[in-house]
């Protein structure tokens, strides 16, 4: 037996001690899964919102850059989700390693609702009179109008020699025509808005993917290389992209995405966690 403070060897094989030394830590699992994403710091930022900095600090375990636990648990969450990972263990063992989950902010107290009472509600008098002398000023201009249209320069018909006004000799302008404007416009916009609908273009390559089994990252440029979109696609969430000669795509879980190219889908485009990268032209997307 021996005497002292304990050594080492003393510790029971299989302990919890153990198996909390021999777990990877927040950031080391958040790094490793990015790089399993094929994903770049700065990607991981441009999808995230979360600066480069802090990225690196947190893939270091250092979250003294996050501004508090509170914020470095959101982090965590948004990181975790980016990179194909469940949050919630990320942020129980971060709560472990740092003291436990904050306490929640006591709410404030509430008002005594005896002692507000509504003041008693008064007539607004001042729109009223300006109602009522819109509503006047209104009928004599609507009077003085009408008046002015009927009566006119007096003249003698040729025919009967009675007085007629200038107003009956004329035809009111417009009357029983149809409006133009009430009639139904057609032409190329309609024709094109048909032919839209109609199905997908021959002369275009036309993409479309779903997150059909799980969120997943991705990135679309055109045949030019120009950047189409980039970021996080959630679960169920659909994007479609057309291009004249080619579209390329980045597929930060292949084995979650369902793809159709010039409306035929594909299939097998890889296992879940899977990094996949495909061009597709027009034509038959087996060619992709």
């Amino acid at each position: 037996m021996s005497i002292g403070n304990s050594s080492e060897d003393d510790r029971i094989p299989g302990s919890e001690e153990d198996r909390q030394e021999d777990r990877p830590s927040v950031g080391r699992i958040l790094q490793q899964a990015r790089i399993s994403a094929g994903l770049t710091v700065d990607e991981v930022s441009s999808t995230t919102r979360v600066r480069v900095p802090i990225v690196h600090a947190i893939e270091q375990d250092d979250f003294s850059r996050c501004g508090g636990r509170v914020y470095a648990r959101g982090h965590i969450r948004t990181l975790a989700r980016a990179v194909g990972l469940d949050p919630v263990p990320l942020v129980t063992q971060y709560d472990a390693e740092h003291g436990g989950r904050p306490a929640p902010t006591p709410a404030a107290p509430l008002f005594d609702a005896a002692r507000i009472r509504p003041e008693p509600r008064r007539p607004n008098w001042t729109a009223a009179m300006v109602a009522a002398i819109v509503a006047v000023v209104g009928f004599v201009g609507f009077t003085l109008f009408n008046g002015g249209a009927k009566s006119g320069p007096v003249s003698a018909d040729p025919a009967s020699g009675k007085p007629s006004t200038a107003s009956s000799a004329k035809a009111v302008p417009g009357k029983g025509k149809t409006d133009p404007k009430a009639e139904p416009k057609s032409g190329p916009k309609g024709e094109a808005s048909a032919s839209a609908i109609a199905g997908v273009p021959g002369n275009k390559v036309t993409v479309k993917l779903t997150a059909e089994n799980g969120q997943t990252w991705m990135s679309a440029k055109d045949g030019d290389g120009k950047l189409l979109e980039e970021g996080v696609l959630a679960r169920g969430a659909s994007k479609t992209f057309t291009d004249n000669k080619r579209i390329d795509l980045v597929l930060g879980n292949a084995g979650a995405v369902q793809l159709f190219v010039n409306g035929k889908e594909v299939k097998n485009l890889g296992s879940d966690g899977q990094v996949q990268r495909l061009s597709y032209t027009r034509g038959d997307p087996s060619a992709g």
